[in-house]
């Protein structure tokens, strides 16, 4: 590395012969468990669906996918509240969707058509739905991330317990505002969960081209902000770090940094799995990271507990993607925009 030492502080995080085992869960919780595997489903097929579409070259808007690391969105969003405040990035499928966004208004916005979330006019990349707390994306690297700080002014300006949210990747750390911001909110001590899905690239480049270290809580640990790293592809452990990290906040505990390691299955852009990412990246890694889905660990150890068969699983499996099929055909037929969108969208009317 050009004479520069670099160090894995991941362990076996980064690692994708660990951690593949079933999720270790209870029957007290089964019927809460199912939901969420339920929940990850609906955005894996969501998303294969989009991919689908772009293949068909009826979805031309870029589109950034994230299948494999749905436990992350699914895992955060048990713990947040409409009236609380999300953000994304250009790859925030996920986010929307767990938040509670229909697939049918995902869909329809990557198509341009006039039901999406945004109305048509954002695509793939521009997600809205302030009715479930999500308050947008942008596919600037990093941009959003101090919208989720000022966010968290707000919150705290207008009292209650309302917390902020901001989801990046691993990429948008090396952003001098995503430094900027976590400083911010430590010394003005808001409450503002960031989130990073650290999946080991950014775009082209393995992370051990570009930081001295794989593990991002270190830029919390120097600007003396709480910080938790866990196997984002265990949708449980996610959630338990983010209770305790949200729930601080909602305390008035401040600012706090949320690391997923995780991994995505597809290139970074496009359907496609071996296209235009990390240097490094093999298909034998993308086929061995697959024994770490987040969907079969949880299938998994809800049949161990005896919860669900897999005849049940099967039966959510066709039920899902039904619903799905339904919400594509719903968003191909729906209208385009009309074209005086193109000015009432964009300027404020009268009050």
């Amino acid at each position: 590395m050009n004479g520069r030492a670099w160090q894995s502080e991941l362990g076996g995080l980064a690692d994708p012969a660990q951690f593949t085992e079933p999720l270790r869960v209870g029957k007290a919780d089964g019927a809460r468990l199912s939901d969420l595997l339920r929940t990850m489903l609906v955005i894996r097929h969501t998303e294969d669906q989009i991919g689908r579409l772009v293949v068909e070259g009826l979805a031309r808007t870029p589109c950034h996918l994230g299948i494999g690391q749905e436990a992350v969105a699914v895992g955060v969003a048990t713990r947040l509240r409409a009236t609380d405040r999300a953000f994304g990035n250009h790859r925030s499928h996920s986010h929307f969707l767990a938040l509670g966004g229909s697939p049918e208004s995902l869909i329809a916005e990557v198509l341009g058509k006039a039901s999406g979330a945004s109305r048509g006019m954002g695509g793939s990349m521009h997600l809205f739905g302030r009715d479930v707390g999500f308050h947008g994306s942008v596919p600037i690297v990093g941009a959003t991330i101090p919208i989720a700080v000022g966010a968290g002014l707000a919150a705290k300006l207008d009292g209650g317990d309302s917390v902020a949210v901001a989801f990046f990747g691993d990429g948008a750390t090396e952003e001098g505002v995503f430094h900027e911001s976590m400083n911010l909110a430590v010394v003005s001590d808001l409450p503002v969960l960031f989130v990073c899905e650290n999946n080991l690239f950014s775009s082209h480049l393995d992370i051990e081209f570009r930081q001295p270290s794989d593990r991002i809580g270190r830029y919390a640990d120097a600007h003396r902000m709480r910080t938790l790293t866990v196997d984002g592809n265990d949708v449980l452990a996610v959630e338990a770090a983010a209770a305790t990290l949200v729930e601080a906040a909602r305390r008035g505990e401040g600012p706090a940094l949320l690391e997923a390691v995780t991994y995505r299955f597809r290139g970074h852009v496009g359907p496609n799995e071996d296209l235009d990412v990390g240097v490094h990246r093999r298909m034998a890694d993308v086929q061995a990271w697959k024994q770490r889905c987040p969907i079969r660990r949880l299938r998994d150890g809800l049949v161990a507990a005896g919860v669900l068969s897999g005849e049940d699983f099967a039966a959510m499996e066709r039920e899902v993607v039904t619903d799905i099929g339904q919400a594509v055909g719903l968003a191909r037929s729906a209208p385009y925009p009309d074209v005086s969108a193109l000015h009432d969208l964009v300027y404020a009317g009268p009050r």
